[in-house]
């Protein structure tokens, strides 16, 4: 009888390997956008305005009044 557990453990490694390389690279890619969408919902959480910034990412939250 051939033992293949270990050759398929592998081949599940590899695999969570290649799906973590694609997971990284479309953060890196959409980062920016990522960013801003996460200031966007805590600003609305803390009752303040959204302030787009001059890039991608550089978004912050300002209190209503000013």
């Amino acid at each position: 009888m051939n033992n293949n557990r270990g050759q398929a453990l592998v081949e599940y490694v590899l695999i969570i390997a290649l799906i973590s390389v694609i997971v990284i690279g479309i953060v890196n890619a959409l980062g920016g956008y990522l960013k801003d969408a996460m200031t966007k919902s805590s600003c609305t959480l803390m009752d303040q305005e959204y302030v787009q910034g001059k890039k991608v990412g550089e978004g912050y939250c300002q209190d209503k009044s000013n």
